[in-house]
């Protein structure tokens, strides 16, 4: 999926209150600065909204890309569903 539809399909989703959404990110072999994009901007409108959301991950990489560009501590990742 790319970054245009991503975007308004977690818009849609993320557009109540307190949102509590958990993205399985099991499946995804790369995620560009687009991506990133999304996810903080999800992040941010669901924080703005007293929600919750957990990213689920088994990717060294993916967690190590977090950290590299200083996003390590902002979202709440998870191993496994």
């Amino acid at each position: 999926m790319t970054a245009i539809p991503l975007a308004a399909r977690l818009d849609a989703l993320t557009s109540g209150r307190s949102p509590d959404l958990v993205l399985d990110l099991r499946e995804v072999s790369f995620i560009d600065c687009s991506g990133l994009g999304v996810l903080c901007r999800t992040r941010n409108r669901i924080k703005a909204r007293d929600g919750r959301l957990r990213l689920v991950t088994g990717s060294s990489r993916f967690v190590w890309l977090l950290r590299a560009v200083g996003l390590g501590g902002v979202f709440e990742v998870h191993p496994q569903l």
